[in-house]
């Protein structure tokens, strides 16, 4: 048995069972006596404890992540000792690794399901940069995958700040199949090295083979400092352009090349995702010529040998190895070679059948199709240089609304004039047939002036965070339109913008964002508004996509301008656009139920035309549970030290509601609201309620139902 199963840490952690193990510590499900929630305990190993190095690693993973507050990042309560035994005590994640769930996959995930994980793992990693943390450990093994599909990067082990020296070859080999080139040379590392991991965790899920493999340590990372690997669209044709050149460019091994940061890797992402044809205007990062770059053959099939397994002990106990560096290079030089003159073959096959294929291309569309697809054909009208008003008009006049104009993104340009068609797809002259035509075409923003401000990009945003951002940085006024449906973009997320990204913005204009409600099909589950006053009941409804009827007031013991009745049963599923009516109490002291006859009657009269075919009664069964609404004071005044990070900023902060166990809320909001309000439905044995991360005892709960 287990010799830390039954122990009690610090008699407040109750070690209940093994959950996971790694080359340093051992990880623990465990009960917080205290609060009485489940945790992650990581114990380190045995082994390990006398390796005084291995222990400084060990507290940096506490020190690191104390420091980090990101809903992607595996949270840390307690650091700690028993019997000499380093633990750390985490946020219990309910959930698989990324590795796991690749292999459970058995297959390359889909672009959008890839392009899903790589954005929140980049939004960890945004955060982690912003304090100056690097990772220096990103593989799937690191990343975990909850039930809800949302992502967490865990395991800080050997994270180190920015601006300390640079540690040994052996340790920066620690997961050599995802290493970076300066890690592999034992050089100083900074944010990119954990941009080009994230890339090569990017390449596996897309085409479920690793982009280098060799029998040792040592040749695998030979290759990613000499060697290029097979291109991500050659393993799999359905990745789109734009998805293989952000998965080379956060791949490349010269870090002039690389992204410079993770904030730009997600300004491409969230730009694939609105156009997924997109194709960004810079260079292929690994068609560089260079002569001590090399092609590596394609890999097979994911080795079986376990990425990461005892690298660093396989170059403690084998010093010598280096020195058989030079032949295995030489031996991938040489299948380099064999791999050109097979490529340039390849290439002669490939290009003579091209010309076949032109060929009879060519005759269908000249003869054939005139005969087997008699749609109508236009030519595409030439839109360069006009403003948009101006394509439409032409449109709209000359082609009978045969084609449509979609602005995709806005652009600087030294010829162009700001507001003007620079290109378009389809190019003007071709010919479109069918019954409607999708012109996309690209603003011009003029030419860059270093004081002006260009509206960023948004797409996949919070609405939230984003018009926070648009007051205070850009100093422009912010609306909205009504919401959209999307099945790509999440509710609550910006699905476009209106001026688009790039175009220039000036002091005091409006912004208009779509925001998205989430799929057309969709059912959204009715709030309890019972309870809430007036107008958080009104934000609460247009939050979710419902509509607020009418408003009536009663007479009511309760305080006044408190809903005390909704026409429609809480947590009920309904149609996004739902009508629903509420009942204010007048705060007169008086119930309803002592009202006139006049007056009800009069009350009576106001409903009558609203009241749903159904009676909104709730049952007995319905009620069987207590509901409670949960108030925490988010306010300037109440927020300690450590939960304001020194030099940032008080004005926004994240809120989570753990009951029994579970999270009820996880959101930020900004502290001008001065109370997060939430509503949960049964019994409470437990409530844990953290600010930034940091736990509060400030907030008091009430049964309202």
């Amino acid at each position: 048995m287990d010799q830390y199963i039954g122990k009690m840490l610090d008699n407040r952690y109750e070690i209940l069972e093994l959950i996971g193990s790694g080359g340093m510590a051992m990880v623990y499900k465990a009960m917080d006596l205290r609060l009485n929630r489940t945790v992650a305990v990581k114990i380190l190993r045995e082994n390990m404890m006398t390796d005084d190095d291995i222990r400084r690693r060990f507290h940096n993973e506490a020190q690191a992540v104390a420091m980090l507050s990101s809903p992607n990042i595996v949270g840390v309560y307690d650091v700690g000792e028993y019997e000499g035994a380093d633990y750390i005590v985490m946020e219990l994640i309910e959930g698989i690794t990324l590795k796991e769930y690749m292999e459970k996959r058995g297959t390359r995930l889909s672009w959008q399901e890839a392009h899903h994980f790589m954005t929140q793992i980049m939004q960890a990693l945004r955060h982690a940069h912003s304090k100056g943390i690097v990772h220096r450990d990103i593989k799937p093994q690191n990343i975990m995958v909850l039930t809800d599909g949302s992502v967490k990067v865990a395991d800080f082990g050997i994270a180190r700040f920015m601006d300390q020296k640079r540690t040994i070859t052996t340790e920066a080999l620690g997961s050599v199949h995802y290493v970076s080139p300066e890690q592999a040379k034992g050089l100083r590392v900074d944010e990119r090295s954990d941009i080009y991991s994230a890339g090569v965790v990017l390449y596996e899920m897309l085409t479920d083979v690793l982009p280098f493999d060799g029998d040792t340590p040592v040749s695998i990372a030979l290759q990613h400092i000499n060697a290029i690997p097979t291109t991500p669209r050659d393993l799999n044709p359905d990745i789109p352009v734009g998805m293989e050149q952000i998965c080379k460019k956060a791949m490349c091994a010269r870090l002039d090349l690389r992204y410079p940061n993770a904030e730009a890797v997600l300004d491409d992402l969230a730009a694939l995702w609105h156009d997924p044809e997109i194709v960004f205007p810079y260079p292929d990062p690994w068609s560089v010529e260079e002569e001590d770059v090399k092609i590596a053959p394609p890999v097979g099939r994911k080795s079986s040998r376990k990425s990461g397994e005892d690298e660093t002990q396989y170059f403690r106990q084998n010093p010598a190895v280096i020195a058989q560096a030079e032949a295995e290079a030489e031996e991938l030089e040489e299948r380099s070679r064999i791999k050109k003159r097979n490529a340039i073959f390849t290439g002669a096959v490939v290009a003579i059948v091209a010309v076949i294929f032109i060929i009879l291309f060519m005759f269908y569309r000249s003869f054939l199709s005139q005969i087997l697809s008699p749609s109508e054909v236009h030519e595409v009208p030439n839109l360069v240089n006009m403003t948009m008003d101006e394509a439409k008009e032409t449109i709209a006049r000359n082609y009978g609304g045969f084609f449509d104009v979609t602005c995709t993104k806005a652009q600087f340009d030294n010829q162009i004039e700001a507001g003007h068609i620079i290109s378009q797809s389809p190019e003007g002259g071709t010919s479109a047939k069918g019954e409607r035509t999708e012109i996309k075409v690209v603003i011009s923003s003029g030419i860059q002036q270093d004081d002006t401000l260009y509206m960023p990009s948004l797409t996949n945003q919070d609405y939230r965070t984003a018009e926070t951002m648009l007051k205070n940085e850009y100093g422009v006024e912010v609306s909205y339109a009504d919401r959209v449906y999307s099945d790509a973009i999440p509710e609550g997320q910006i699905v476009t913008t209106d001026p688009i990204a790039g175009t220039p913005l000036e002091e005091g204009q409006t912004v208009i964002l779509y925001v998205s409600q989430g799929p057309e099909n969709r059912k959204i589950q009715m709030p309890l508004f019972i309870g809430q006053d007036r107008d958080s009941a009104k934000e609460s409804a247009e939050q979710v996509g419902l509509e607020i009827g009418s408003i009536i007031t009663v007479a009511s013991s309760e305080p006044e301008g408190k809903v005390i009745y909704q026409s429609i049963t809480a947590f009920s599923e309904v149609e996004p656009g739902t009508v629903i009516y509420l009942q204010v109490s007048d705060g007169s002291g008086n119930d309803a139920s002592e009202q006139t006859e006049e007056e009800s009657e009069a009350v009576g009269e106001q409903q009558e035309d609203y009241r749903p075919a159904q009676d909104p009664t709730v049952t007995e069964e319905q009620t069987s549970e207590p509901v409670y609404q949960i108030n925490v004071p988010v306010s300037q005044d109440v927020l300690t030290a450590d939960m304001v990070p020194e030099g940032e900023s008080a004005s926004e902060v994240t809120v989570t509601v753990e009951v029994n166990g579970e999270t009820v809320l996880n959101m930020s909001c900004e502290t001008s609201s001065n109370q997060v309000t939430s509503v949960y439905k049964g019994e409470i044995n437990d409530i844990t309620v953290m600010i930034n991360g940091v736990q509060t005892s400030n907030f008091e709960y009430m049964e309202i139902g």
